[in-house]
């Protein structure tokens, strides 16, 4: 039987756990799963179990040396020194038990949402327990050690001989996906988040736009601290329209970090459930315009798991297979098991209060500096003008 829509999931996804004290906990992905399940808007018959990627599935993006130094230090093998030339046992990615074997089941998770779908058993997939952007071949960074987007890219590739669309929402650029396909025409990235004025990794400026043959085929927004919601679709409509026309893709990839929201401890945007209420619809009209409605999804950053990130992973659900909330208030026995759990008060309803925050002043200077990023962003991109800068 084909679905619209499959749900890659196992509470296996949470074995993926740096510490008990780390900002990245993967806690958020049962909860939403537990959501999903209290509004009844996901049958046992739409969950797939994930796979374990292999070792030569990693290889398309990892090096041989770097899988191996990740095994050690899974193991307790890895000294502090060969830790540190490949980014383990740093503040940010600190060594656990089975670190590999817990990594490639995020990495397997989200292959297993591409076959479901270029296979088509199902339009759309989703994968939370992925979207892993900042691992590159040979390092571990930023909470990920290897980068299941860009895995599942060239496997899209070699497998599928498929152009993709690759958009990316997470309020930390996606540098790692990014420098993986920085000269390949037939990948197009794109990235709005939060400027590296103020945030890891510092990079996606808009000037980094590819390099070579694929030299613009990357597109990065950076976008002002303090951004709203008005300000933000706008900006990322109005581009990834754009993008989308000009690339033409067969498949899109969405990442869909949830930290650009006001509540997320790491980052600095004003953003509210009404961003991700139609980052989604958006991803999605564009899936079925360009690719037959080939849509995979992953999950990303998001660190107030409580009050932000289940309800943002949620919608993206919701959207895919086309339920719709008949009222605002979350399923009231989802709120009272989980509230037992949390650290603050959870929200009780879908939407955020319209006075969630004090408005930011000097609103309109900054929508109109994200206006004239998005006009230098998308001025290159037509016709010859892409390669004449190039030498």
């Amino acid at each position: 039987m084909k679905h619209d829509a499959l749900f890659v999931y196992s509470p296996d996804f949470l074995t993926y756990k740096f510490n008990a004290h780390h900002p990245f906990n993967q806690l958020r992905v049962e909860m939403t799963y537990d959501l999903l399940k209290a509004l009844g808007a996901l049958g046992d018959q739409q969950v797939i179990k994930p796979r374990q990627a292999s070792v030569e599935e990693l290889k398309l993006i990892h090096h041989e040396a770097y899988i191996q130094a990740v095994q050690k230090a899974g193991q307790g093998l890895l000294s502090k020194d060969e830790g540190r030339n490949f980014g383990l046992g740093t503040e940010d990615t600190p060594i656990f038990p089975n670190m590999h074997e817990a990594s490639a089941y995020l990495v397997g998770g989200t292959l297993t949402a591409v076959d479901l779908v270029m296979s088509g058993n199902t339009r759309h997939a989703i994968s939370l327990g992925g979207g892993l952007h900042h691992g590159f071949c040979g390092k571990a960074s930023g909470f990920c050690i290897y980068n299941d987007s860009a895995v599942a890219i060239k496997y899209l590739q070699q497998n599928y001989n498929a152009r993709v669309l690759y958009i990316d929402t997470d309020a930390h650029h996606g540098d790692g996906v990014q420098v993986a396909f920085y000269d390949d025409p037939q990948i197009c990235t794109f990235s709005i988040h939060e400027t590296g004025r103020y945030l890891f990794p510092g990079t996606g400026t808009i000037n980094e736009r590819g390099y070579g043959n694929g030299y613009g085929y990357s597109f990065n927004l950076p976008l002002d601290a303090y951004t709203e919601d008005e300000s933000f679709l706008y900006t990322y409509e109005t581009a990834i329209r754009e993008i989308a026309e000009f690339f033409k893709p067969d498949v899109i990839l969405t990442q869909n970090g949830a930290d650009a929201h006001y509540h997320d401890p790491l980052t600095h945007l004003y953003t509210t459930m009404e961003t991700y209420k139609h980052i989604p619809k958006i991803a999605h009209e564009l899936a079925h315009k360009y690719c037959n409605g080939r849509w995979i999804a992953v999950g990303g950053g998001g660190y107030d798991i409580w009050r932000v990130v289940p309800r943002a992973w949620s919608l993206i659900w919701l959207e895919m297979t086309g339920f719709t909330l008949k009222e605002d208030l979350l399923p009231k026995n989802w709120v009272d098991k989980w509230s037992k759990r949390a650290q603050h008060p959870l929200c009780t309803t879908w939407s955020d209060p319209p006075n969630l925050y004090k408005k930011v002043p000097r609103k309109k200077e900054i929508e109109e500096k994200n206006s004239r990023t998005l006009q230098n962003l998308l001025f290159p991109i037509r016709g010859s003008e892409r390669n004449k800068n190039v030498t």
